[in-house]
C-alpha cells in the first residue's frame, strides 16, 4: 500500500471541512502544534472526547517521524490520560522520536494545557515506515 497525502487528513488536512486542521512546527525528530477543542468534540459536558485526545497524540507522533520522505503508519499506540482536556482551553501537543531502526520508529507524545503546562495525556507509539 502506498500512502498519499491528498490534504484531507482528519487531523491535519487543510482541505477537510470537518477536520482539526492542525498545523505543525518541526525540529529534528520533533513536532509541535497547538489546538483549542471546540464544543462539538466533547464526550461528557465540557470535556473533549478521549478519541480526539488520542488522535492529537497519534498525529503529532507521526509528524515527529516525518524525515527523509518517510511516510510512517502507526502500528501500536498507548495513551495514558492524566487530566481532562477542557473544551475551549488551548493545549500544546508535542511529539518526538525516541528510537529509529530500519523500518520501526518509536515515539513519545504529550498534550499539555497551554495556560500552566499541566499534563493532560501522554503516549508512546511504534510506527512502521512504508
Amino acid at each position: 500500500m502506498v500512502f498519499e497525502d491528498d490534504r484531507k487528513c482528519f487531523a491535519c488536512g487543510p482541505e477537510n471541512s470537518r477536520g482539526l486542521k492542525l498545523v505543525f512546527s518541526y525540529a529534528e525528530n520533533y513536532a509541535k502544534s497547538s489546538f483549542t477543542p471546540p464544543a462539538d468534540l466533547q464526550g461528557y459536558k465540557d470535556i473533549t472526547h478521549g478519541g480526539i485526545v488520542s488522535t492529537l497524540l497519534d498525529e503529532v507522533m507521526v509528524h515527529s517521524a516525518l524525515k527523509d520522505g518517510a511516510m510512517p503508519a502507526t502500528a501500536e499506540i498507548t495513551v495514558r490520560f492524566k487530566k481532562p482536556m477542557i473544551i475551549g482551553q488551548p493545549v500544546i501537543i508535542e511529539g518526538w522520536v525516541t528510537k529509529r531502526a530500519s523500518r520501526l520508529i518509536e515515539t513519545r507524545g504529550s498534550v499539555k494545557r497551554e495556560s500552566d503546562g499541566a499534563l493532560i495525556a501522554e503516549a508512546t507509539a511504534k510506527l512502521i515506515k512504508q
